[in-house]
């Protein structure tokens, strides 16, 4: 537990490091970067030794992984183990949903006229939502908001624990909704619901599926297509996609075992540097050089509690802080994490972006994808075995902060 109270750390002025950088593609320089420990000390106030416990807890955390911080727009820190690579390019799980998060608030950006009610917006309409979401099968879908769907507060059954008015509970039968199948429009668009739009909180998967299929039916292409042009062309990411092959799938695959659509609930797939790259965008509130890739308005409401989801500290597919319940942190600090020990952390009063890369085995399956493997892996970690570590993914956030160093 982080005990020191943040008016301890270092709170170097941000504009005297970052205000107008924006790191460059890769294979253009990529990230400017520091690696002696005095200089980074000097330059971002992080102790680089703290910076190697915290990566050495990672490694306990996952079969594969690392560990990368970016500070006042320095990538400072960039460790990797077993098969965790700056070229790797494994299944990141639910780290998705946010890339799905962003979509939408670019759709809206880029369709002002079929979003006059903003995030208000009911959108089990044809103008939303393809033929085969009609009839609707429960009336109560047609109360359904965009922001209830993009923070989990719409009503469809997902996955324990629930929260009701901000009480925890559990149902004995929660749906199995946290795999590729849930990312099948078919499966998502008859997903039932368990309590009225605005009701409730539940994990699930298939509603994030559903921003997706909002996302395809209103630009007209694939919401990877989509995000090509506009999103991580301007940012300047590298080899990157989706695994979208999964031949033992039942349904929503063809003759190739390949998806037929983007799957909005995970699953995407995308190199380590630029990871930080999607978390610098929203450290800039969606500001990249000169070219605002989606609202600021949108993204400041990722990184705080919403008020389409009052029950859970969950905002628009990311984790937030803003009741302090994360001891140590900052109240305005979010994240998102994914099965297999992924999490991409924006924490914007000090200046931070953080990626815990995690991993199986099967996540780094290149067939998932079928993109390029560009790196060799010794086989060092294939005996390793998973030990208790707690809340990994909110200890690492800790850790990291816990390395900046004290006046």
């Amino acid at each position: 537990m982080i005990q020191r109270t943040l008016s301890s750390l270092v709170l170097l002025p941000t504009l005297a490091f970052a205000a107008d950088y924006f790191p460059k593609p890769d294979d253009q320089g990529g990230w400017r970067s520091l690696s002696d420990a005095a200089k980074i000390r000097q330059t971002t106030g992080l102790d680089v030794a703290k910076l190697d416990e915290a990566f050495r807890y990672v490694e306990q955390t996952s079969q594969h992984g690392g560990l990368l911080v970016v500070r006042h727009g320095y990538l400072v820190y960039e460790k990797y183990f077993g098969r965790g690579n700056r070229e790797a390019l494994p299944e990141l799980a639910s780290c998705g949903k946010a890339f799905t998060s962003v979509a939408v608030g670019m759709m809206m950006q880029d369709r002002p006229k079929l979003f006059p009610q903003g995030l208000d917006q009911k959108i089990y309409t044809p103008a939303f939502l393809p033929p085969s979401a009609f009839p609707i099968d429960d009336p109560r879908k047609a109360d359904i908001t965009l922001g209830q769907v993009l923070s989990m507060s719409a009503g469809y059954r997902g996955t324990n624990p629930v929260y009701i008015k901000g009480v925890k509970q559990e149902w004995p039968n929660p749906t199995i909704d946290n795999g590729p199948w849930s990312t099948t429009d078919d499966f998502a668009l008859k997903q039932t619901l368990w309590c009225a739009p605005g009701d409730c909180y539940s994990y699930t998967t298939s509603s994030s599926h559903i921003a997706a299929i909002t996302v395809r039916h209103v630009m007209g292409i694939e919401m990877e297509d989509y995000m090509r042009k506009r999103l991580t062309g301007p940012l300047g990411f590298g080899t990157w996609g989706y695994a979208m092959y999964r031949p033992k799938l039942k349904g929503g695959i063809d003759e190739n075992g390949r998806m037929f659509h983007t799957p909005g609930g995970g699953s995407i797939a995308v190199r380590s540097t630029d990871m930080l790259r999607f978390g610098y965008l929203m450290l800039k509130e969606g500001r990249w050089n000169k070219q605002q890739i989606l609202p600021a308005s949108f993204v400041q409401e990722c990184g705080r509690s919403t008020k389409y989801n009052p029950h859970y500290t969950h905002s628009f597919n990311f984790n937030v802080n803003d009741d302090g319940h994360l001891a140590g942190v900052p109240k305005d600090a979010y994240w998102k994490g994914g099965s297999g020990g992924y999490a991409i952390y924006v924490v914007p009063s000090l200046d931070l972006v953080i990626y815990k890369m995690g991993g199986t085995e099967g996540q780094y399956d290149p067939a998932l994808t079928r993109l390029p493997v560009k790196y060799s892996y010794d086989g060092s970690r294939a005996d390793w075995k998973a030990t208790p570590v707690g809340d990994a993914t909110g200890k690492t956030l800790q850790m990291v902060i816990g390395a900046i160093a004290a006046k």
